[in-house]
């Protein structure tokens, strides 16, 4: 896959895109990013991306034309363009494993107040990564891309999937290691007993409790009795 990101800070995605699993995706070439400075498609000796808000206001906003022309150049037909802002659709696992089929995305960071709306007709979506505001798209971009390319064939077992959070719209069951008593802390039973179907069952009740407990929003979703 690759995915291009249309920002004015590129080393805010591209360096913790280099650590870990997706480090090694890159590196194995199961995923590519490239990046895009909108300030190379400005037209006057100061590279000015941004201009004040028409109808007055406090901030600066990014203006359409930089960013329709960075689109333009490294979005092909088959690329499937998201701009990355606070009122966009909220991203999930569901849109993490529908982004993951495409072969080509190009994420759009906004920053400063925002872009100039008129770009919003040159997307296929808005995304928003949780209810809060970000100085800017990179940290959502940061988001959306680890979570999509961990679903990337190849870049983690698929076994290792199976059981994560959201995968079955419910929140993962605790995990334990060694030692298996660590401050007083006993690892539950049913996990050293070597029973594999009983330690399935307490995994599937332990991921409903907290489910409940937690995110019980889940539980309507899934139509899954608590």
């Amino acid at each position: 896959m690759k995915i291009d990101v249309i920002t004015l800070f590129p080393e805010l995605v591209d360096f913790p895109l280099s650590q870990s699993i997706v480090g090694r995706a890159r590196k194995n070439g199961l995923l590519e990013l490239a990046f895009t400075n909108p300030r190379e498609f400005t037209e006057d000796r100061h590279k000015t991306v941004d201009d004040k808000p028409y109808g007055g206001g406090r901030g600066m906003v990014m203006m359409a034309g930089p960013v329709y022309k960075a689109v333009k150049k490294v979005s092909g037909k088959s690329s499937y363009k998201i701009l990355l802002s606070p009122r966009g659709t909220p991203f999930s696992q569901s849109k993490a494993a529908f982004l993951a089929k495409k072969k080509r995305l190009t994420l759009v960071c906004a920053h400063y107040e925002g872009i100039d709306e008129r770009i919003s007709g040159f997307v296929d979506e808005e995304l928003s990564v949780g209810d809060y505001v970000l100085t800017g798209g990179e940290p959502a971009a940061v988001c959306v891309i680890d979570a999509v390319a961990r679903l990337i064939k190849g870049v983690i077992k698929e076994g290792s999937l199976e059981t994560e959070s959201f995968n079955e719209g419910l929140l993962e069951a605790p995990q334990y290691t060694r030692p298996s008593v660590w401050r007083k802390l006993p690892v539950p039973p049913v996990l050293l007993s070597g029973n594999h179907k009983e330690i399935e069952k307490w995994r599937k009740a332990r991921s409903l409790e907290i489910t409940a407990e937690r995110r019980p929003e889940l539980l309507e979703k899934t139509g899954k009795d608590r």
